[in-house]
């Protein structure tokens, strides 16, 4: 079992878990990332948790249809977000 609380260079941290997820669950990690994910979440209950949740997540959100924004909301979103990123640029 993985101790989550004293890291070392061969080791990965639970909050790592998080950042790494997607990439692990499309298989686009590295291997030796791959295999440390791993085994770190064999011994880490709460990794377990968080990897469920999130395949769960994936799985729940690839079956969603796409359904048309209405006309009028489009445009009032985008009017917003338009006025937003004017008012956070550098120099405004």
């Amino acid at each position: 079992m993985p101790d989550c609380g004293a890291p070392s260079p061969s080791s990965i941290e639970c909050r790592q878990i998080a950042d790494l997820l997607g990439d692990y669950l499309d298989g686009s990690l590295p291997k030796a990332t791959r295999e440390l994910l791993e085994w770190h979440i064999e011994g880490c209950a709460p990794c377990v948790a968080c990897v469920n949740t999130y395949r769960g997540t994936v799985s729940a959100a690839t079956k969603l249809r796409e359904v048309e924004i209405p006309a009028e909301l489009k445009k009032r979103l985008l009017s917003v977000l338009r006025s937003q990123r004017a008012t956070h640029r550098p120099g405004a």
